[in-house]
């Protein structure tokens, strides 16, 4: 087992999403009534989660990309252009102990062509065509262009209290019954910033004290 250093972070838990038939529901808040959360879905309808003591609560802050050096260890959705050149949406800048996690290049579900590359930094460049990430992992190696306007953050504590009205969420669940879910873990907006990096949330178990319980995996439900 690995922990953070100066903190206890678990990091045993690995793509168990795929054994377990785990979700990803993604929406607004709606309320929370005592451990029910309802979330407005991007798809319309309105589900009941079920969000007990023990689940984790977690949100992401900004960061620069200046923050990002060689040998840091990143997620970066992007989308697949005509010509295959890959544009990031998001910049996700991993804790240095969580290198390594579901490291590779694979599907995402933000949108058609889109895709999640969990990576090495190689390098990071200013050239003709913007900011370009090079970045490695096992098996293989790719270039992501990343815009100005492109949101980079990191992990950042958040409790139960954020959980308010209005706020866009994500959240890792296993199916009860249809439109009922439990919750493991809540990635939730907070101080203007919204999730979009939960793919890698991956085998976190504490962050400061805060019991984060999220997976990683490839597949998800809107």
């Amino acid at each position: 087992m690995r922990l953070f250093r100066h903190s206890h972070i678990d990091l045993r838990i690995v793509c168990a999403g795929a054994r377990h038939k785990r979700e990803r529901i993604r929406g607004d808040i709606v309320s929370l009534r005592g451990d029910v959360l309802t979330v407005h879905r991007r798809s319309g309808e309105n589900v009941s989660i079920e969000v007990g003591p023990e689940v984790a609560v977690t949100a992401l802050k900004m960061v620069k990309l200046s923050d990002v050096k060689v040998g840091s260890y990143v997620g970066t959705p992007a989308m697949t252009g005509s010509e295959g050149k890959l544009t990031a949406t998001a910049v996700l800048l991993f804790p240095e102990a969580a290198s390594g996690t579901q490291e590779g290049h694979f599907a995402y579900d933000f949108g058609p062509n889109s895709t999640m590359t969990n990576a090495n930094v190689d390098s990071l460049v200013t050239g003709t065509s913007g900011r370009e990430l090079r970045l490695s992992y096992k098996g293989g190696s790719n270039t992501v262009t990343v815009p100005e306007n492109v949101p980079v953050v990191t992990f950042a504590p958040a409790t139960r209290a954020d959980l308010t009205s209005g706020k866009k969420v994500i959240v890792v669940v296993t199916p009860v019954q249809q439109d009922v879910f439990k919750a493991q873990v809540v990635l939730v907006e907070k101080d203007g910033v919204v999730p979009r990096c939960s793919a890698n949330v991956d085998a976190l178990r504490q962050i400061r004290g805060i019991r984060v319980c999220a997976i990683s995996y490839r597949g998800c439900a809107n």
